[in-house]
């Protein structure tokens, strides 16, 4: 009786200049998962960590618009680019190469190719965190950095509601399978606080919760939907840098700590 081959071992390549690579993935798309990214990149750095992060969404980049930024990056000798800078975080993203309109018509391997450019070929300086920004999905972006790139870990976003659980559950299984490490779940738009006081849960209630639970992952958080965090996010200046002391960046703090207790 033939035996089974054994499984195939992947050479992972390290983001050179960076200590720890965190994926932030939703699998779901419309669950704010690049607001949170971002936010949580400077609830981080208000945790005295130097920070990166790369929006490997190439067919709906975020980050120009979220940072306000609209520069092209630099190269000095024609190989590498020099990320930009924004508040004190380095930034990559597809969508300062092309103009904001341009739509990505491409197929697999060139979406691939980009995401090596980006994770081998930018000059990322003296970081000890860099934040993915991931595409929604479990296709070929998600299966490069999980299968080529040395991650170390993954936090997946979700809204409460049973729709969008479909996908995060299948995201979770799709980093178990590749092996990486799953540091926690946060419910995003988990409640809406009226004026009134009371928090009405527009999306459902402890669903991301249960999903946590169900799989023996930690749960990390809630965060409401809140006016202030969308404005902040569209006058690309986001909330945690703006006002960290604003309610919601007192949130994104707390689950900035877990995470950073998960590396540190």
């Amino acid at each position: 009786m033939s035996q089974k081959p054994p499984p195939k071992q992947f050479v992972k390549t390290p983001i050179n200049g960076t200590k720890f690579v965190l994926l932030v993935s939703s699998a779901k798309g419309g669950v704010g998962k690049s607001t949170v990214a971002v936010n949580l990149a400077f609830a981080l750095q208000n945790l005295d960590l130097k920070i990166g992060i790369l929006d490997a969404d190439v067919y709906g980049p975020s980050l120009p618009k979220l940072l306000n930024l609209n520069e092209k990056p630099k190269s000095e000798d024609g190989k590498a680019m020099v990320p930009l800078e924004k508040y004190g975080v380095q930034c990559m993203s597809m969508g300062f190469l092309v103009d904001e309109q341009t739509p990505m018509i491409w197929r697999g391997p060139m979406v691939i190719s980009a995401i090596k450019t980006m994770t081998q070929k930018v000059l990322w300086k003296d970081r000890d965190v860099i934040i993915i920004d991931m595409p929604p999905g479990t296709g070929d972006t998600q299966l490069t950095f999980a299968q080529e790139v040395k991650v170390d870990g993954a936090i997946i976003i979700s809204t409460p509601q049973d729709l969008a659980l479909l996908d995060v559950k299948r995201g979770i299984q799709m980093f178990d399978k590749t092996g990486v490490k799953i540091l926690g779940l946060i419910d995003n738009m988990s409640y809406f606080k009226g004026d009134d006081g009371k928090e009405y849960k527009i999306f459902g209630d402890s669903g991301v919760e249960k999903t946590a639970k169900e799989f023996n992952k930690e749960f990390l958080g809630h965060l409401p939907i809140h006016q202030d965090l969308r404005s902040s996010a569209d006058k690309g200046d986001p909330l945690t840098h703006s006002d960290p002391n604003h309610e919601v960046s007192k949130l994104f703090k707390n689950i900035a700590e877990k995470i950073k207790q998960s590396f540190l």
